[in-house]
């Protein structure tokens, strides 16, 4: 539980989350919990598909009519509480944020791993991005499968 031990319950993390048929194309996740002054991801978005409201504190809500999966948000938050997930067949396309070295690349095989830090199977690595403007935040994109969709967060060191 979220006030216990920091780990969202399923029903939080679902509500973070469209429908699947949603998902088939590329769609940011915000995981913003609590409300708090923040607001990069609103900002950021070039297609002012996440709002904040006139309140900083408000929880971010997102339009995805208007998302395009772009990441942009992804390397701007600095809670690291935002992904882009893509449902393809039987995997999920996740980007993610990554801010430790080394840094993953293309082709290689990394564990997939749950809110809780607990490995939950494997994060094939698509590819990395790092630019000036992402200063010094990765986007990392990876295929796992989509039996994870509600449980992957993040990825750990290769296989």
């Amino acid at each position: 539980m979220l006030y216990k031990d920091g780990i969202p319950t399923q029903e939080q993390i679902k509500s973070c989350f469209p429908e699947e048929t949603i998902l088939l194309r590329p769609k940011a996740i915000v995981e913003c919990y609590e409300e708090i002054p923040c607001n990069p991801c609103s900002t950021s978005c070039p297609f002012s598909a996440i709002t904040i409201g006139e309140n900083i504190n408000n929880r971010p809500k997102v339009d995805f009519s208007l998302c395009t999966g772009c990441g942009i948000c992804v390397f701007s938050c600095p809670g690291l509480a935002i992904s882009v997930a893509q449902i393809i067949g039987d995997q999920v396309r996740f980007k993610i944020s990554y801010e430790m070295l080394p840094l993953p690349a293309s082709g290689e095989i990394w564990t997939a791993v749950n809110r809780g830090g607990e490995i939950i199977g494997q994060a094939k690595i698509e590819k990395v991005t790092l630019g000036k403007a992402q200063d010094k935040t990765a986007l990392v994109q990876v295929l796992t499968d989509k039996k994870h969709l509600y449980d992957f967060i993040t990825i750990r060191s290769r296989i």
